[in-house]
């Protein structure tokens, strides 16, 4: 099966056409991924792979497979993209942290839920600078994405903001981290992200909460889902994993932490902290550490390097130490071989791995599924791109939340690591956008 093109020229806002995609109501599902300039809307299944903790099925023209995996599920998917059919396919699609469970042989801490669901759209839209590349196995589609695109911006009021109040939970949490601390003092492990949920108590127009928020951050990606039962908006500071079709992959583990953005010179002050903190400095080295031990599991000899060491990212309402650590995929090695291995990101999980996985289920009081989780785009020449699903908001089940983490070392303090979370809470809590009461009704029918 081919995909029929067409080019759009013109000048466009790709953050406003993503979010009118996501809207017109065309989609059964879609996916918006923005990317190093450019936005990314897939929408429609033409083949869907999902994995949970048994199988993994493969839906293409309404019939589904299931086939049992073992060891690690990711290669069966990616067997299941290539076998697709589907010439120059791309598949879209989020990764819930409990995949993480699976990978590592914990069969036993995962629940019911999907663990990975990607697709191949029936339609794409590639926003880019001055062009929109649009996709579609359905050739009408093709005419009606143009005229959406073309279609008179109507004239509104930008959205207003509705603050969601994230002070719930402090006691829970701080003893939560003594906990923690003490583990790692007893020699148990190095670090734990441990983290926290707050309910956002309204409706919410989770579109328009990506357009203000993605206006108000620095995200090293974006994301706007509604998939598999899942709705959510996020601001990515950082990827899981970056493979090229030529083999380059990139890991960009950031980890260290102060506010960011109400006062230019207590920004600078806190960036000079960032450098100086030994709790900082050693949770940052450490997780560098062990996403260079984990690139030389997959990687050709010789070839993992950091590129860039404790450079300071600011991120929204938070700036972090950041570190890029490259390689080059080994002989008969894939994209999802790596993203087996980094996933979940070391950032969001702990070190080592396996014990922080049983203080994170110990811990926190519900699973995470999303949240430290990724989301992702993959093509059939090989690259894929996986975003660490962090600073975003979340709706499943009539309910909407948001969640923040930090990570806790055996410097770590229970009131600093409320108050980081706090911090990171504060990329998306001010720009939640309440839906309108029109909204809402026509959405309950």
């Amino acid at each position: 099966m081919r995909y029929h093109e067409l080019r759009v020229p013109g000048r466009f806002d790709p953050i406003v056409l993503a979010a009118r995609l996501a809207s017109c109501g065309l989609f059964e599902g879609y996916v918006v991924y923005e990317r190093g300039g450019e936005w990314w809307f897939a929408g429609d299944r033409l083949v869907d792979v999902v994995v949970d903790g048994e199988s993994v099925r493969v839906t293409a023209d309404g019939t589904t497979s299931a086939q049992p995996w073992t060891g690690e599920p990711l290669s069966r998917v990616n067997a299941a993209l290539a076998g697709s059919g589907v010439s120059g396919w791309r598949a879209f699609g989020w990764a819930g942290f409990e995949l993480a469970y699976a990978i590592a042989g914990r069969r036993d801490l995962v629940g019911e839920q999907d663990l990975l669901h990607l697709f191949i759209p029936r339609t794409e839209v590639r926003l880019a600078d001055g062009e929109v590349l649009v996709r579609s196995v359905d050739e009408d589609r093709l005419g009606a994405v143009r005229e959406l695109l073309r279609a008179p911006e109507a004239p509104a009021a930008a959205p207003a903001a509705a603050p969601v109040d994230i002070a719930d939970g402090r006691a829970e949490y701080e003893a939560g981290v003594a906990k923690v601390v003490a583990d790692i003092r007893d020699g148990l492990l190095q670090k734990v992200i441990l983290s926290r949920a707050v309910d956002v108590p309204f409706d919410v127009d989770l579109v328009s909460t990506y357009v203000l928020g993605r206006q108000r951050n620095t995200p090293a990606r974006s994301f706007l889902l509604d998939l598999g039962g899942w709705q959510a908006a996020g601001f990515s500071p950082e990827t899981v994993a970056e493979v090229s079709a030529d083999g380059r992959v990139l890991t960009q583990p950031l980890a260290g932490t102060r506010a960011y953005g109400d006062d230019p010179a207590a920004d600078a002050d806190r960036r000079a902290t960032l450098y100086t903190d030994p709790k900082e400095v050693f949770e940052h080295a450490a997780s560098v550490k062990l996403a260079c031990e984990e690139m030389s599991a997959f990687c050709a000899a010789g070839s993992v390097s950091v590129g860039e060491f404790m450079v300071v990212k600011e991120r929204g309402s938070v700036q972090h130490l950041g570190s890029r650590v490259n390689g080059v995929l080994d002989r008969g090695r894939s994209a999802f071989d790596a993203l087996a291995v980094l996933f979940p990101a070391v950032t969001a999980s702990g070190i080592p791995k396996l014990p922080a996985y049983d203080r994170i289920v110990g811990l926190e009081d519900r699973p995470r599924d999303l949240y430290a989780g990724a989301v992702l785009m993959a093509a059939a020449d090989g690259s894929l791109d996986a975003a660490l699903v962090l600073r975003a908001i979340y709706r499943r089940d009539g309910r909407t939340w948001l969640r923040a983490g930090a990570g806790i070392v055996a410097d770590s303090t229970p009131e600093r690591e409320y108050e980081e979370t706090c911090e990171k809470l504060g990329s998306v809590a001010p720009h939640v956008v309440r839906r309108s009461r029109e909204l809402a009704e026509l959405a309950a029918g």
